[in-house]
């Protein structure tokens, strides 16, 4: 616990190049990384009709909420909310999926779960609109919110970075043991999709900079490398394959869920599932998932990955 909170004295103070240097490694990222053990499967992809049940079904599969949630931990989830627009529209996540996320947590034992973006559109819209918050409100030890202010994000160092050198992140981002994205599948006019990589940009405050000052999937890259999630869950109940990422466009049911503590490898999962602006494309077409594969940030080579299939 100790070395836990010194890690976090280092990003409040923006001094991650320093940490690396002090505790020997050759890179350093916001949260550590488990070297799971080999019986695990490196995805697992939930089918059914009921969206909650295929969350959960899809994070036992993967080996069970505890093995990414510890009792007394904080937990952070990053769901899509950014949107003033229903959950059938596509732009925000599902709200029951977000819910079963944050109650398997609370079952584990987390202290607290405060589900977070720093949204787009009008804040009381986002949240109303999406049903998160109320999808959320039965479950114990659990926040929604929009942070918006800037004097609650911290500037922090991003080792090795090719685009962006630091970026402004949440302070309860920073403060938390376990970081859980839980993005949908959907299209982006710029980045192509969005998924669990693009959608960290709602944990930092400068977004609109990765767009206008930066090479868009370099940056997305850079800014992952630091905001790693534990644990990704994917909702593809439906996908907005169309019209990303705000929508209107075309919406399609997929029923499913994936759930992977591996980011790259679910993104590509996602692209190799969906069908994107009325054809089909692979992980390595989108640029982001390319970069980061080859920076060594996750696994796009689907067919070598352990995957399983359950039903619910």
């Amino acid at each position: 616990m100790e070395l836990r909170k010194d890690r976090r004295e280092f990003l409040k103070k923006g001094l991650l190049g320093t940490a690396a240097l002090l505790t020997g490694a050759s890179s350093f990222s916001l949260f550590d990384t488990e070297a799971w053990a080999e019986n695990y499967p490196d995805m697992a992809i939930a089918r059914g009709n009921d969206p909650a049940a295929i969350t959960r079904s899809a994070v036992n599969a993967l080996g069970g909420i505890k093995r990414f949630v510890k009792p007394g931990n904080r937990v952070v989830i990053k769901p899509n909310m950014s949107f003033g627009s229903k959950p059938g529209e596509g732009s925000n996540t599902n709200p029951q999926v977000v819910a079963e996320v944050a109650r398997l947590c609370h079952e584990a034992g987390a202290v607290g779960v405060s589900v977070l973006d720093n949204v787009l559109h009008s804040p009381e819209d986002c949240l109303s609109m999406s049903g998160i918050p109320a999808a959320c409100r039965k479950v114990p030890n659990t926040v929604v919110a929009n942070v918006a202010a800037r004097r609650l994000f911290s500037s922090v160092k991003v080792p090795h970075a090719r685009e962006v050198s630091s970026m402004e992140v949440i302070k309860d981002v920073l403060e938390a043991d376990v970081l859980i994205a839980v993005p949908v599948g959907k299209s982006h006019s710029s980045s192509g999709v969005s998924l669990s990589m693009k959608g960290m940009m709602g944990l930092i405050y400068d977004r609109g900079s990765f767009h206008t000052r930066y090479d868009l999937h370099n940056a997305i890259v850079d800014m992952v490398s630091l905001l790693k999630p534990h644990l990704v869950v994917i909702d593809g109940t439906r996908i907005l394959s169309t019209g990303g990422p705000g929508g209107p466009g075309k919406v399609i049911p997929l029923n499913l869920v994936i759930a992977s503590a591996d980011m790259v490898a679910a993104d590509a999962q996602m692209v190799a599932l969906g069908t994107w602006y009325g054809r089909k494309f692979k992980p390595d077409q989108v640029r982001h998932i390319r970069i980061a594969a080859a920076r060594k940030l996750g696994r796009s080579d689907l067919e070598n990955l352990k995957v399983v299939n359950v039903s619910a």
